[in-house]
């Protein structure tokens, strides 16, 4: 393939393609070409046609920026790009690709705005374009918010496209034969003769005319991938225990590390004696970090042991330390002065509250750390005024900016290689064990860092979801739902993170009411409050953010509110809602389930809804009271995300967010005293067991305008419609979270 030469390509046009369903915004920054990372390493024989397809003589290489945390982002994107181009899956190469402003998010952004996904307004589009246009602006190569799909789905099939035209206009070049004559199949032009010319064998023609821009993306009735049960790229090397994860990682010359910080959050440390320590086996270094000690050593166990060998002299946590004076600080909160926002305001609430009784209910959800299967770690090595990351990552750019800062480099000094990981749920928004790797090596420059933390260290250094309080009255009227006003209490997730990420947090934070302020339901007098509680200890997104507890929060409320009315819950929400694709959800749901025929005594069903990132979700789940505990039978779940693209992963990713706020909802809460998280492993911080693992019935709707992700929104539902499920059997009604603090589970 030595025909093959180094292929300049103009960098591609990703706007056009980005803006669909938005504004387009005539700015020169926003409509300039993004450059296309690929040229920067482009070696004699590659060739790359845009920022996602690369091509050299051992084939094609498909780019997928977005993170694989397990949701199979990778995958997706890999097919999204091959159907357009035609390529057999199992003849190219994956990779994420570098950091670069050419894969920023335009979709994410949205999340943070106060626009109900429900509204097609002018304002309201023009919010999504204006989140686009500042995703591109800023580069904003992020993955989270079940965004990878939405905010893909059109670019990498069009990159696709891009890639499959610009070869057969070099057949066409190469042949002479008209292009009306010429098809593809699986990585050829194919001639009219059933000659097939290999695209690696087209691409030195390509290299030498423009790329074809004006492309038609094929007919969903053609596809050969997208809309069918796909394997997943990564399942084999997954089923059999050869993936490579970030923690796998290995360099000659490499030593092992890993750190200790003080566990009472930032209170940082005074002083430490290592004279223990300096003496244990294989032990190479103790060095101080920012808060703490690093130990090197020749393996990573001998590490861990003498870290805890350490004599240090931590200082106290400058935070709320203790769980109850944390939850007094929420309680504390519902003034007028915490006020942050008010996005729902129908009718005239406190006008109806003026006659008659007012139902009135408190309900709390605690502290939850993110605890990944695989913690954290990362390789470090600098060397020669460069700095090579290799780690799990959803932030990728944010990275390789804040470890230059701190090196010293310039960014384009920073290479971060982005590595599959183990388990996120939101943990990989940071890099704060990447930064204390990046300490170690300017400690030790020349010299492979292979850092990973123990599953304690992690816990006790998670920056979890917030816990936060939520006080609903409401009022009923000749049996319906008439007046619900649900106020809000939790510290701010972006006024958190954002401020590690060097980003400013401006105005109010969505997330603290998302799942609640936004459903799409028609009550005469309908309010949500939010309220921001002043900072305490640092916190970050957990798997579907906000909405992971303000499902729980107002749907309990409104399942209480349905048996006040004296009114069935699935009647009263098909009633209120004005929204077709979540009225479709609810219709099917209550169909699966047998919704309203009798069931034994001791048994309930539970139902719950949640509008989360544009998704309309409702469960119902099935308990049964036993002798011996609470039983979870079954759960049924129905999900619009108006286009299927691969079943099988829709199921799985349904029935994992299933699993997840179940087993979250059940027996996990991260508590603190003396600014220590009491729950620093598995043991005490316990999900759902396989053995407690219920059926789930899984149907996927597509009712919805718009394409959606499915990673987050099935985690909502499920810790509601489990607490109404167990009213339903047995009568007690829960209102804070874990529901292992009132009921046992067998």
């Amino acid at each position: 393939m030595g025909r093959i030469k180094t292929i300049a390509r103009r960098s591609f046009l990703v706007g056009s393609a980005a803006v669909f369903g938005g504004v387009a915004f005539g700015t020169y920054m926003y409509k300039r070409d993004v450059a296309n990372p690929l040229l920067a390493d482009v070696k004699a024989g590659e060739a790359t046609f845009n920022p996602f397809v690369k091509i050299d003589a051992q084939g094609v290489t498909l780019i997928t920026p977005r993170a694989d945390v397990g949701q199979g982002a990778y995958s997706i994107q890999a097919h999204l790009i091959a159907e357009e181009m035609d390529v057999d899956l199992a003849t190219v190469r994956i990779d994420p690709g570098p950091p670069s402003a050419a894969y920023y998010n335009g979709v994410v952004g949205a999340e943070a705005m106060p626009i109900a996904a429900t509204s097609d307004t002018v304002l309201a589009r023009t919010g999504r374009g204006a989140a686009d246009v500042l995703g591109k602006l800023l580069g904003l190569q992020i993955t989270g918010g079940s965004s990878t799909v939405p905010d893909m789905y059109e670019r990498l099939r069009t990159a696709g496209a891009v890639a499959r035209e610009t070869l057969i206009s070099a057949a066409v070049e190469q042949t002479g034969l008209p292009r009306e004559q010429l098809k593809t199949d699986m990585g050829a032009v194919v001639l009219p003769d059933g000659t097939r010319l290999d695209y690696v064998d087209l691409a030195a023609t390509a290299a030498e005319i423009e790329p074809v821009q004006d492309v038609t993306l094929r007919d969903p009735a053609t596809w050969k991938y997208l809309g069918k049960p796909q394997v997943r790229t990564d399942i084999l090397a997954k089923s059999t225990g050869t993936q490579t994860y970030g923690i796998d990682m290995v360099m000659d010359g490499m030593v092992y590390a890993t750190t200790r910080t003080n566990p009472a959050i930032g209170g940082g440390m005074l002083g430490f004696d290592s004279s223990v320590a300096d003496k244990m086996r294989g032990v190479q270094a103790i060095l101080p970090i920012k808060g703490g000690i690093a130990v090197v050593a020749d393996n990573t166990w001998r590490a861990f042991q003498a870290a805890l060998a350490v004599e240090c002299d931590w200082g106290p946590s400058p935070y709320v330390s203790d769980t109850k004076a944390q939850f007094e600080a929420v309680a504390a909160s519902f003034m007028d002065d915490f006020q942050d926002s008010r996005f729902k305001d129908l009718g005239d609430v406190e006008a109806a509250f003026g006659e008659g009784e007012v139902f009135e209910a408190e309900y709390r959800i605690p502290y939850l750390a993110h605890a990944p299967l695989e913690p954290m770690s990362v390789l470090v090595r600098l060397s020669d005024g460069r700095l090579d990351i290799w780690t799990g990552t959803q932030i990728p750019r944010f990275m390789q900016d804040n470890a230059a800062k701190l090196a010293g480099f310039e960014a384009d000094a920073v290479h971060v290689h982005v590595l599959m990981s183990g388990g996120s749920f939101g943990r990989r928004l940071e890099d704060d064990y990447v930064l204390q790797a990046v300490e170690i090596a300017m400690q030790l420059p020349d010299t492979p860092i292979k850092m990973v933390w123990t599953r304690e260290e992690d816990f006790t250094h998670d920056f979890p979801r917030p816990l936060a309080i939520a006080r609903g009255r409401g009022k009923v009227m000749d049996g319906a739902v008439d007046a619900f006003d649900l106020r809000i209490a939790a510290p701010s997730v972006a006024e958190s993170s954002l401020a590690r990420l060097g980003q400013p947090a401006i105005g109010p934070d969505v997330a603290i009411v998302a799942g609640a302020w936004d459903q799409p339901f028609d009550i005469p007098n309908y309010r949500v409050t939010g309220y921001r509680v002043p900072a305490m200890v640092p916190i970050s997104s957990w798997r579907s953010v906000g909405a992971s507890g303000n499902g729980f929060l107002h749907e309990s409320f409104m399942d209480e509110m349905c048996h006040a009315a004296g009114v069935d819950p699935l009647a009263e929400r098909l009633r209120l809602c004005f929204h077709e694709p979540s009225k479709k959800v609810l219709e099917a749901v209550g169909e699966m389930s047998g919704w309203g025929s009798a069931l034994e005594p001791r048994r309930g069903r539970g139902l719950a809804f949640t509008l989360a990132f544009g998704v309309p979700v409702a469960q119902v789940v099935e308990v049964t009271d036993t002798d011996k505990g609470i039983r979870i039978d079954k759960v049924f779940v129905a999900a619009d995300v108006g286009r299927v693209i691969d079943p099988v992963n829709f199921e799985a990713q349904v029935s994992g967010g299933v699993i997840w706020g179940l087993g979250h909802a059940m027996n996990c809460e991260l508590t603190y005293q003396g600014g220590v998280a009491q729950q620093d492993n598995y043991h005490a911080f316990e999900g759902m067991r396989l053995y407690q693992t219920p059926e789930i019935e899984v149907r996927g709707l597509e009712n919805g305008d718009k394409i959606r992700g499915i990673g987050e929104p099935g985690v909502p539902p499920a810790a509601p419609a489990l607490a109404n499920a167990i009213f339903a059997a047995t009568g007690q009604r829960i209102r804070e979270l874990p529901l292992s603090k009132s009921v046992r589970f067998v």
